[in-house]
């Protein structure tokens, strides 16, 4: 749904803008939300899905910043300082990942849990043209999750989803090691 209403957002801000755009925004931001509890909820986390959701979040991400693009362009392209590095950051951290393990990292760390939040709600304080800080703070972490994710791709030893955060690539790693000398060392 996140994935298909993020067209829909793009279509209806060519078209200038709909009193439906705000709810439909809102309403595929708790997609997010609900389909990740129901997962977890229902035993239902797979590979796939994970990798489904990702696909989702940054077609959504870039349909937010088109819709953005086209309804407050002028705020946004003054902007672009803080916009640039974010979407700098995940191409790097999505080569990282393909160069190691041959696919984009699916982590959904925490830090992209509350990034995805902090990017839902900028845009939604942009297009009530409130303020530019939650776009700049939302930017701002998304880089240092992007850092993060680079980093847990680094760490660890094959290719995973649903990586919480750097600690627990560590101690991913720690456990991989341990197996790894066990085999070599049997007691």
């Amino acid at each position: 749904m996140r994935f298909l209403g993020s067209f829909v957002l793009v279509a209806m801000a060519a078209r200038g803008g709909s009193p439906l755009l705000v709810p439909l925004l809102v309403c595929l931001i708790l997609t997010d939300w609900v389909d990740g509890k129901l997962a977890v909820f229902l035993h239902q986390r797979t590979v796939f899905g994970a990798r489904l959701d990702s696909l989702a979040d940054v077609t959504f991400y870039g349909a937010m910043l088109i819709v953005l693009l086209m309804l407050k362009s002028t705020v946004i392209r003054g902007e672009f300082a803080w916009i640039v590095p974010a979407i700098a950051s995940y191409a790097v951290s999505s080569l990282v990942g393909l160069v190691k393990f041959h696919r984009v990292p699916t982590y959904h760390t925490r830090a992209a849990k509350t990034c995805w939040l902090l990017g839902a709600l900028a845009t939604l304080a942009m297009l009530a043209d409130w303020s530019v800080w939650p776009l700049r703070i939302a930017a701002a972490g998304v880089v240092l999750t992007n850092v993060e994710a680079m980093l847990i791709t680094l760490i660890l030893t094959e290719s995973r989803v649903d990586v919480a955060s750097l600690y627990h690539a560590l101690r991913l790693r720690r456990l991989a090691h341990s197996t790894l000398l066990e085999d070599i060392n049997p007691r």
